[in-house]
């Protein structure tokens, strides 16, 4: 019998106050904050979450989030989506599609990765 629970939002709810270090010498370390909220227009997935990576000095280096709106670009070309729903890459944002929690989970996890490969020796 199928779950109308969308795809990994139990996951994403037990992460909720988690940090990990991300990477074996300890520089990198991820954090999550993850709440069910009433579905709106602006979460019409029903929860609000934060998923970051940290660099040892505790700056931001990535994040997917729902927090606030969004607007990019500048002047008569920027575009605010209703949604929320966005990725930091440090100063840069860009607008995130969700689908559900597990596609959010692994997003952000392939992202960490492919940070944590760089920054590497």
């Amino acid at each position: 019998m199928g779950s109308n629970k969308p795809l990994g939002l139990d996951t994403l709810l037990l992460l909720d106050g988690e940090s990990f270090v991300a990477d074996g010498a300890g520089k990198l370390w991820v954090k999550f904050e993850v709440k069910l909220v009433a579905a709106c227009a602006q979460r019409p997935h029903g929860v609000k979450y934060s998923l970051t990576l940290h660099d040892e000095a505790g700056q931001r280096v990535l994040g997917f989030d729902n927090a606030h709106a969004v607007k990019v670009g500048t002047g008569p070309g920027a575009k605010t989506r209703v949604e929320y729903d966005h990725k930091h890459e440090g100063e840069r944002v860009r607008f995130y599609s969700y689908t559900d929690a597990f596609a959010l989970l692994s997003d952000f996890w392939r992202e960490v990765e492919l940070i944590v490969q760089e920054r590497s020796p």
